[in-house]
């Protein structure tokens, strides 16, 4: 039996081929059309290839690296002057925005603190109007802070020398502050008993800590027993001697150190 004669393969390419190359003449074309209809902004392009080359010398160094075999030694080179073009940019952007926040947190802080302190002086304006018609001008001194609106009144008045117990003639006093205090207080009430520096000893008070407690407390009492006040609402605390208005060495000086301050706060207040 003969052999059967072995088929040559076809001569030229692959019929396949013809249709591939078909297909990618026509997106060839169909991205040279698409590229043809956009618009490229030439100024754009050159800020951007001159700031590249400015700062890495990429486009500049490319070939001259590969003209000379130093392709290796320049890249490296370069990708470390963009790592640290880069961390140093992210740096600033942190510095920068870092100052933005401490700028924004100090405007936040400043118009918090000028917003109690207007709440304070609207505050005082209706307690300094109170106290105008309850008669109380000359016993009852007033201060502002943008925390609170504190009354003094001297210890003279409520006390005697050495005593916790309030004095006849203060009752009425304390009943037109009780008043005022039921009145305006939005928000906590302090109570501070304050002395001088003459050192006490005594069989009830073995200090000036002690009997500055004492004080407060009887004020304290009084307003809760009389008032409508929230005892929850107000504190009481003895500063004894170490919170002086004024120069010990005198008497005109420790009658003034010698007093009760009653801190009025207001719902923005950090107490």
């Amino acid at each position: 039996m003969a052999k059967r004669k072995q088929e040559e393969p076809p001569k030229g390419s692959p019929a396949w081929m013809n249709t591939f190359s078909d297909l990618m003449n026509l997106l060839l074309c169909f991205f040279v059309l698409l590229f043809a209809m956009s618009t490229v902004d030439a100024q754009k392009f050159e800020l951007i290839a001159s700031s590249f080359s400015q700062s890495f010398s990429i486009f500049t160094a490319g070939a001259t690296a590969i003209g000379d075999g130093l392709l290796i030694s320049n890249g490296v080179s370069q990708l470390n002057e963009l790592d640290d073009y880069i961390n140093s940019m992210g740096k600033a952007s942190e510095g920068e925005q870092d100052n933005q926040d401490n700028q924004s947190l100090e405007e936040m802080t400043e118009a918090l603190d000028a917003e109690k302190l207007k709440k304070s002086e609207e505050l005082a304006e209706k307690i300094e109007e109170a106290i105008e018609e309850q008669n109380l001008e000359k016993e009852v001194d007033m201060e502002v802070t943008s925390q609170y609106v504190q009354l003094s009144l001297k210890g003279a008045l409520l006390f005697d020398s050495g005593s916790s117990e309030l004095k006849e003639e203060a009752v009425p006093i304390l009943d037109k502050l009780g008043l005022i205090l039921e009145r305006y207080a939005e928000s906590v009430i302090e109570i501070e008993g304050h002395t001088d520096n003459v050192p006490i000893s005594s069989a009830r008070f073995a200090d000036n800590n002690e009997l500055s407690s004492a004080r407060a407390l009887s004020v304290f009492k009084y307003f809760t027993q009389t008032t409508d006040l929230d005892p929850a609402m107000v504190k009481h605390s003895g500063r004894g001697e170490y919170v002086p208005v004024a120069d010990n060495s005198t008497p005109e000086g420790r009658a003034k150190n010698r007093r009760v301050e009653i801190k009025i706060y207001h719902t923005l207040s950090a107490y």
